[in-house]
């Protein structure tokens, strides 16, 4: 008899705060045996402790998954590959994985990554959304991310900024922590800082807003988890 294969989700579990999670998100972790759950160096699985946050996830099975922080290439993906393959194993033998990820699935996320190598390897994929981190950001600030008839713009911290900064409309900048020396000078040489805020680790512990981006200290500590919003406008 043929063993039913599983099925590989990812499911976008927002920026921290377990509220945040959908009651789809909650369905589909509910059903799933194996949690596959990206893991840091230090062992911490930032992704499962939202999720530990909304339900009890006591009886399923934890697949950590290690990804290299490099920019290097070929060093992602062999992890990558490393990471598809440990999920496909469980997908083989009739069990559906779900993959909790941080913001929204579709957005700066490594389940895309592993979606197309499992994908390719004849399994099914599914993408559950979620609140991404920069509508969490705006909410916290009280702030609209659109006006009439004007785009909006997300970046990367590490992008061209002083190019991106010149788009018309509001900017997104997201992941911007570990470059906020040259995010805020970026802004500054513009005259932006007054019309743009910051939220580190929105919905996180630790979690810090700033309705204005000046006077920020840019040499002080911002962590990985910093979302810039800059509006569109004259200095």
């Amino acid at each position: 008899m043929e063993v039913k294969q599983g099925i590989f989700y990812g499911v976008g579990v927002g920026p921290g705060d377990p509220e945040l999670l959908t009651v789809k998100a909650i369905n589909v972790l509910t059903a799933c045996p194996v949690l596959a759950c990206p893991q840091t160096k230090s062992g911490e699985m930032l992704a499962l402790n939202i999720v530990r946050g909304a339900m009890d996830v006591s009886g399923k099975e934890i697949l950590p998954l290690r990804f290299a922080m490099s920019r290097d290439k070929a060093v992602q993906q062999a992890a990558h590959q490393e990471a598809a393959e440990a999920v496909c194993r469980f997908l083989a033998a009739g069990k559906d994985v779900a993959m909790p990820n941080l913001g929204d699935v579709s957005i700066y996320s490594t389940y895309c990554y592993l979606m197309e190598l499992v994908k390719a390897r004849g399994f099914e994929t599914r993408m559950v959304p979620g609140v991404p981190s920069f509508c969490a950001v705006a909410a916290r600030l009280g702030i609209s991310l659109t006006e009439m008839n004007a785009p909006l713009h997300i970046v990367p911290g590490s992008w061209d900024l002083p190019q991106a900064l010149e788009w018309p409309g509001n900017k997104i900048l997201m992941k911007s922590g570990s470059q906020m020396p040259l995010v805020l000078e970026a802004i500054g040489r513009q005259g932006g800082l007054g019309r743009s805020a910051m939220v580190q680790n929105c919905g996180l512990p630790g979690e810090r807003a700033y309705p204005t981006l000046e006077g920020v200290d840019p040499q002080a500590p911002a962590g990985y988890f910093a979302t810039v919003i800059v509006k569109e406008g004259e200095g």
